[in-house]
């Protein structure tokens, strides 16, 4: 029994070479050429023949050809290296012969890079892909059910392909949408089942934060600084950053950490102050 278009699809999505070439000399047929292909090294190597080189004119056959492939978005396969020449006799061997001598056994040569469609677009093919390979097993379920099945079973009607396209996307928007209310639901009700708890972590995580920033920006200031001026400015930081930290309560699970950062921001600022200091020009004498 001859395999449905949807499963020659299929198979060419997940990367079969026969179902890719068969689909490519379907759709070429009308143009009067003929496609053979080996996956090697990373990249499809495709041979195109027709019995005239008009059939084969370069620009037109490549973007037919590209149109084609990224339709099918064939899992793993991104290079491909189109060959093109007048049909000959049979060659199970053909790909070695254009490498030994491409001059005489090729009317043109060249590599493509298939482009990657965008996430929705990736996420719609998906799915139906997936629908796909879902009927094909219902419909080898519901065959084995014909021959074994007693006479009063009901056979299972197999789920319309756009059906089963919508149900995966507004599933997936479902689930997501579910998760972003139950995060949204969670936060309110810690924030009113616990507020001074909330508040305490929230203001620690604040002091916490934004003494690292401080403590960040005064290290990049401290590569460019010259002027005594700068150098209080980046001591003033410095105390900041460590006056902060020192405000993290010890019920806090960073607290051993704040208490470590205490004194190595201050000793920062001490050495930027002293920076300071000798930087100030001396007093003129009278």
């Amino acid at each position: 029994m001859p395999e449905s278009m949807d499963n020659i699809a299929l198979q060419a999505h997940e990367g079969s070479v026969a179902a890719i070439i068969q689909i490519l000399n379907q759709q070429l047929a009308s143009r009067g050429v003929r496609t053979r292909a080996i996956f090697e090294d990373g990249v499809l190597q495709l041979l195109c023949e027709a019995s005239q080189p008009e059939h084969l004119e370069e620009d037109s056959l490549i973007k037919e050809i590209k149109g084609i492939l990224e339709a099918i978005a064939p899992r793993n396969i991104r290079r491909v290296n189109i060959n093109s020449r007048i049909v000959r006799e049979q060659q199970l061997l053909w790909l070695e012969e254009i490498n030994r001598d491409p001059e005489h056994q090729v009317l043109w040569s060249r590599e493509i890079t298939l482009a990657r469609p965008n996430i929705f677009k990736q996420l719609f093919k998906k799915s139906s892909y997936q629908q796909l390979a879902n009927n094909r097993k219902a419909d080898r379920k519901q065959d084995f059910s014909k021959i074994s099945s007693r006479p009063w079973k009901k056979e299972k009607k197999s789920i319309p392909l756009w059906m089963g396209i919508l149900g995966g996307v507004g599933s997936t928007i479902i689930i997501l949408g579910g998760a972003w209310l139950i995060q949204d639901w969670w936060r309110l009700s810690s924030k009113q089942s616990s507020p001074p708890i909330a508040s305490a972590v929230s203001k620690a995580n604040d002091d916490f934060a934004k003494a690292v920033f401080l403590a960040e920006e005064a290290a990049k200031d401290g590569q460019k600084a010259q002027t005594a001026a700068q150098w209080l400015d980046l001591a003033a930081k410095w105390q900041k950053a460590s006056d902060l930290m020192a405000q993290i309560p010890p019920e806090d699970t960073r607290y051993n950490t704040a208490q470590a950062r205490v004194k190595q921001y201050r000793e920062n600022s001490e050495i930027t102050l002293q920076q300071a200091q000798n930087r100030r020009s001396p007093p003129t004498s009278p």
